[in-house]
């Protein structure tokens, strides 16, 4: 109707001439009302407004260490529920069922951009027929009970009802969060709680009869879900923002302590974990082998630095395939490697480096030619109560430096064991 005034006051200006001065501002009015589409209440655009903040944030993480994709979900979320509020509170579309259907579109999807980020951070993710089903289940039903069987109780409680579903689903996948860090079980619990809040929110507000559409932006509904979505909401988003800051801090301190080349620990990483080991009690008993690739400099001068980095990446990879889990592997420093045995005294670590040498001799390496035979060197020794890792470690050389004078490529264990 607006457009059609206008287009005609366009096309006619003698008609503004003959109209009022009220008829004019009534005119004007309606223009901006068109244009613009500016809440009653400039204070609801608040929301929207922290959204994009969050958006923002979440994408400017990501840009500087674009290893953390899941960042780019939660921040796809949050200015995807942006949009979501926006759509409501501009009333864009203007029809009411247009506008229950695409913001009711945008909102799942900006719950299933979430929770498929939270997901995406622990190495799991929400599947493709997920996303479509979930969004299939939620939209359909809002278009069914608005164009087929105008229901608006109905409306509330299954768009409602079906991020509550999401949003738990999620949180049982990553229950494993609330044994983790700080930070993780904050978020596990802040999302718990997110997801709980959708059901008694609902039914205490609601009930049994809907809201009328004329009052519906001043029922109790209403203003109970937009004071549970800014409280929970931004408890979430800072939780996330927290344990995005501890991923960042843990990431930095990991690449500090991994050597550039293997992926192995370095010796500081190596250091810090060791010392662990040692002063806990589950880790007894506790040995250590050193490992020296025989003849590495001929390698070097033969084929290449190329190729000797490629051999000590593939011994590497040896080492991480043969260890236990919650062994401990690093590179000491040139063709060097540890590994450290929790639970395994000195016979057991022998006899797994024993495997370990055989393994290797018996291994292609692609670098070097089919006839070349790689071979390495072991040294073992178990630790003692109270000592420093640097002693342990200068024992278990002494066993390998005998392992290199009576012919390499063999295993040695350090005899001489303290009495406990």
């Amino acid at each position: 109707m607006e457009f059609r005034i206008l287009r005609f006051a366009a096309d006619s200006p003698s008609c503004l001439l003959q109209c009022g001065a009220k008829d004019i501002g009534d005119w004007i009015s309606k223009l901006a009302r068109v244009a613009m589409r500016a809440p009653s209440n400039p204070l609801a655009l608040i929301g929207p407004a922290i959204l994009v903040l969050f958006a923002a944030a979440f994408v400017w993480i990501w840009a500087k260490d674009r290893r953390c994709v899941h960042l780019l979900f939660y921040g796809a979320a949050a200015f995807m529920f942006c949009l979501g509020a926006l759509s409501q509170i501009l009333a864009i579309p203007q029809p009411v069922g247009a506008n229950a259907v695409i913001s009711a579109l945008i909102y799942s999807l900006s719950v299933l951009l979430l929770c498929d980020g939270m997901l995406r951070r622990s190495g799991k993710y929400l599947r493709c027929h997920e996303y479509v089903a979930s969004t299939m289940l939620i939209v359909g039903g809002i278009a069914y009970f608005y164009y087929v069987d105008r229901q608006l109780i109905v409306r509330i409680y299954l768009l409602n009802f079906g991020f509550g579903l999401i949003c738990l689903a999620t949180a049982w996948r990553l229950r494993n969060l609330r044994v983790g860090k700080t930070g993780e079980r904050v978020l596990f619990w802040i999302l718990l709680a997110f997801s709980i809040h959708f059901f008694p929110r609902t039914i205490l507000t609601v009930g049994a009869v809907a809201p009328s559409a004329n009052a519906f932006a001043s029922s109790p509904f209403w203003l109970a879900l937009q004071f549970s979505l800014a409280v929970l909401g931004a408890a979430l988003a800072l939780a996330l923002l927290m344990v995005t800051a501890g991923d960042i801090i843990e990431n930095l301190r990991r690449e500090r302590s991994l050597d550039p080349l293997t992926g192995l620990l370095n010796r500081r990483g190596f250091d810090e974990i060791a010392v662990e080991h040692l002063h806990g009690s589950r880790s007894w008993p506790l040995s250590l082998m050193v490992i020296d690739i025989d003849h590495f400099k001929k390698i070097n001068d033969t084929f290449g630095h190329p190729a000797g980095d490629a051999v000590l990446k593939t011994f590497s990879r040896f080492l991480v395939t043969a260890a236990r889990h919650g062994d401990v592997c690093a590179r000491f420093g040139g063709e060097e490697f540890l590994v450290l045995m929790p639970g395994c005294d000195s016979a057991g670590t022998q006899a797994a480096a024993e495997r370990l040498r055989k393994n290797i001799r018996l291994a292609p390496f692609e670098a070097l030619p089919e006839n070349w035979r790689v071979t390495a060197s072991v040294g073992v020794a178990e630790a003692r109560r109270g000592e420093l890792i640097s002693n342990l470690i200068a024992r278990a050389d002494e066993a390998l430096y005998e392992a290199k004078r009576t012919g390499r490529d063999r295993v040695r264990v350090y005899r001489e064991l303290a009495s406990i």
